[in-house]
């Protein structure tokens, strides 16, 4: 058990709790009965609330006690607390798991707070090197942080000889901070090596797997990646992927690619925003993920629930943009503004640098791909410091539960909360055993908790006001410690802690 400066009350209470849930055959599991309330008296108590935990799929009324950091016991009733909240017609679940938050700033953390986030990881691009952002970030954070290794950025280390930090933190109309021979240049296998043992440091420093950005850096060839995979691998680090442009292979080669890395090296695969990375092919990509999942390669996949995407425009994903159409560049709208792009403010804002909405994918397959249960929700949020880029940084876990479960019926709340809460947490959870206490409503599980009106949760957020806050959360707990209290962030507190590689 962890122990912290209150750490002699939560292993006390924790122990007085867990005899009483444990005293009844007849409970559901992970639950607890009524005699818990006479063996002591919890820092808090969630009274009447519908409490729904993805994993053992309890969905009941039930009051929920937390105590030094932890849930301490799931009754019927009788239980008593120094603070208390009325859940009366609420949902009472675990706090959000994103995978793909690259807003990994306290202004970005607060809108994901309000949309029921409890853990935001940076997985995809991550962070280099890893133990000097993870120091820069505690005791500012209101949610926990975390990321992986970037190869992009170890591979700007290698090449260009500096460090790139947190590469998506940047300035509006400063361009990405990866050098251009980082970007396109080759190595060879000497180099490979050396690459290696920058990343193989960044794990040894916290990292919770590599991330890629493959895309972003089309000098990185094939057996470059492959390398790097078989890394992750010896490691036990899970890679997260977002794949090769369509112009490299297409896109079925580009999924083809990362699977076989995964099946001829044994390392675990995550290939981020499916949808904008299938686009129509997303029922076929998925076919291919499952199909490899069922022959044993631990694999999984998610989505945003936008039918936009959003990056930088100075970016090499936007290399086989140029030459292109007025038309073609008129789905391109610059972040922040209803300006859609053409011919010439493409190469000025190319020149430029900055972000930029990419719309154009069908709400029917978005819709699709949001109602399959085996497909995480994360955000690809992008960082709110410097300006409102796109919805899904504030947006996206209330739409999901507003429009498409509640005004949609495209899938069960349960079914919702699951890809937003236990597959995230198990996701980790290998290589950062401390996410096995998240994502549950489960005694002894930590008190990340979402309090939500399923009736009245809904976005905001929206391409001209993307910075819009979520509505329906009324409570947020980050280890049992109030975010959110009554629909309003609490001004002054920041529980987060950081989520690192064999924590526990």
């Amino acid at each position: 058990m962890k122990i912290d400066n209150r750490g002699k009350f939560r292993a006390a209470s924790l122990a007085a709790f867990a005899f009483a849930a444990c005293a009844s055959p007849e409970r559901s599991p992970g639950t607890g009965d009524a005699a818990a309330g006479a063996e002591g008296v919890a820092d808090l108590v969630i009274l009447g609330g519908r409490v729904m935990d993805p994993e053992t799929r309890l969905d009941a009324v039930h009051d929920v006690a937390v105590a030094g950091g932890r849930i301490a016991a799931i009754a019927e009733g009788g239980l008593a607390g120094r603070d208390t909240i009325d859940a009366t017609g609420l949902v009472v679940a675990p706090g959000f798991i994103d995978l793909h938050a690259h807003g990994q700033d306290t202004v970005s953390a607060k809108l994901q707070a309000l949309d029921g986030v409890t853990t935001a990881l940076e997985m995809e691009i991550g962070v280099y090197p890893v133990a000097e952002w993870v120091a820069s970030r505690e005791g500012t954070a209101p949610i926990h942080f975390g990321a992986t290794v970037s190869h992009p950025g170890a591979r700007t280390k290698l090449i260009a000889g500096f460090d790139v930090g947190h590469s998506v933190m940047t300035p509006p109309g400063e361009p990405s901070p990866f050098e251009f021979d980082a970007v396109y240049g080759a190595i060879d296998d000497d180099q490979m090596l050396e690459l290696n043992g920058l990343i193989a440091s960044g794990l040894e420093e916290g990292g919770l797997g590599i991330g890629f950005g493959i895309t972003y850096t089309p000098g990185a060839s094939r057996t470059e990646i492959y390398r790097v995979f078989q890394l992750a691998a010896a490691q036990g680090a899970p890679a997260y992927v977002h794949i090769r442009g369509e112009n490299s292979g297409g896109t079925l080669g580009a999924f083809q690619e990362v699977i076989a890395n995964a099946l001829a090296t044994g390392a675990s695969l995550h290939i981020v925003h499916m949808n904008s990375s299938a686009d129509e092919l997303a029922r076929l990509t998925l076919e291919m993920i499952r199909g490899a999942r069922d022959r044993g390669i631990d694999i999984t996949t998610e989505s945003y629930p936008y039918t936009a995407g959003s990056t930088r425009i100075e970016s090499a994903l936007f290399d086989p943009w140029e030459g292109g159409t007025d038309e073609e560049y008129g789905r391109l709208q610059w972040s922040g503004t209803p300006e859609r792009l053409n011919a010439e403010s493409f190469r000025r804002y190319r020149e430029e640098g900055g972000w930029v909405v990419i719309h154009g994918r069908s709400e029917e397959t978005n819709e699709w791909i949001v109602a399959q249960p085996d497909v995480i929700v994360a955000s690809d949020g992008i960082p709110y410091l410097y300006q409102a880029i796109h919805p899904r940084g504030a947006g996206t876990y209330s739409r999901v539960l507003g429009h498409y479960v509640r005004e949609r019926g495209a899938l069960s709340l349960m079914d919702a909360l699951a890809k937003m809460t236990i597959l995230p947490a198990q996701r980790v959870e290998g290589f950062a055993p401390v996410m096995a206490r998240k994502g549950r409503v489960q005694i002894d599980a930590d008190a990340d908790i979402v309090v939500f009106d399923p009736e009245t949760i809904i976005d905001r957020a929206t391409y001209a006001d993307p910075a819009a806050p979520s509505e329906g959360v009324h409570y947020l707990l980050v280890e049992g410690i109030a975010v959110v209290r009554d629909g309003e962030l609490v001004p002054g507190v920041y529980p987060g802690r950081p989520i690192v590689s064999g924590a526990r």
